[in-house]
């Protein structure tokens, strides 16, 4: 029995217990463009096993929708396919990986093992603006976009034009609050508005529910509310611990979103 979901023309989508994740799929003729790739070599592996019930072509193309350890570390398990990200995909999985992987290693304590196994694989192909990926040649394509700073500075869309399906990667997550750790508090409203243009259809967040433009829509007003309260708190008219409760999130995790989007504010994070 497939766990696999078809949210689109041969599109689909795996909702994974761990992280609550979501792994997308795009099948060509000849061959498979996978979105994400989990956060070890033995998760990948269990990817590539669980593709066996949908298809048995092979991985070809694999987009990292950003440089974050649940995205990316099991990318050298599909290798020989070719891996797209973001330029500064690769810029943080070599300037963090070391450091992600420790991170993950001590909140993950029984992962530790396993995360010293894995070989940090950044993206060989690279983009700055927008790519057009062909999974077969002459065949299926997608598009990528980077839209601006959010949940990093690396993230970036896959749309699949003929399946009217957005692969938002982590610009959205579904039934919790968002990770804000890496993120631009400030900036993300205005780039989740760009994504809210292209999503004309399915919405494949990085963790969660699919949703629609409806539930993008939504996300983008969220994350205008914490920008928008930052700014009151740095100005002087709202207490901090006021802005928490005025968040749209709950307040054991509203913390965080407000307190990064004021170091933005400071100028800390550029």
């Amino acid at each position: 029995m497939s766990d696999w979901t078809e949210v689109g023309d041969r599109v689909y989508v795996r909702r994974y217990a761990f992280y609550d994740q979501n792994i997308g799929v795009v099948l060509g003729d000849a061959g498979v463009l996978l979105v994400d790739t989990r956060i070890s070599h033995r998760q990948a592996a269990e990817i590539a096993a669980d593709l066996g019930a949908i298809t048995p072509l092979p991985v070809r193309v694999v987009v990292n929708t950003h440089g974050h350890s649940d995205h990316c570390f099991g990318n050298h398990v599909l290798r020989p396919a070719e891996i797209w990200g973001h330029d500064r995909c690769v810029t943080m999985i070599q300037a963090t990986g070391e450091r992600q992987r420790t991170r993950a290693a001590t909140a993950l304590p029984n992962l530790a093992a396993e995360l010293a196994e894995v070989v940090l694989d950044p993206p060989d192909c690279t983009f700055a603006e927008t790519a057009t990926v062909e999974i077969d040649p002459g065949g299926r394509s997608v598009e990528l976009a980077y839209l601006g700073r959010g949940h990093t500075d690396n993230d970036i869309v896959v749309r699949v034009p003929d399946a009217d399906v957005l692969f938002a990667g982590d610009l959205l997550e579904n039934d919790a609050t968002p990770f804000f750790g890496d993120a631009y508090p400030i900036d993300w409203p205005g780039t989740v508005e760009r994504l809210v243009e292209l999503a004309t259809g399915t919405v494949v967040p990085g963790h969660g529910s699919v949703g629609d433009r409806g539930f993008a829509v939504r996300q983008m007003t969220e994350f205008r509310a914490v920008a928008e309260l930052a700014k009151l708190v740095q100005d002087g008219r709202l207490d901090l611990d006021a802005a928490v409760l005025r968040t749209p999130y709950p307040a054991d995790t509203a913390l965080e979103p407000l307190t990064r989007a004021l170091a933005q504010l400071r100028g800390e994070l550029d």
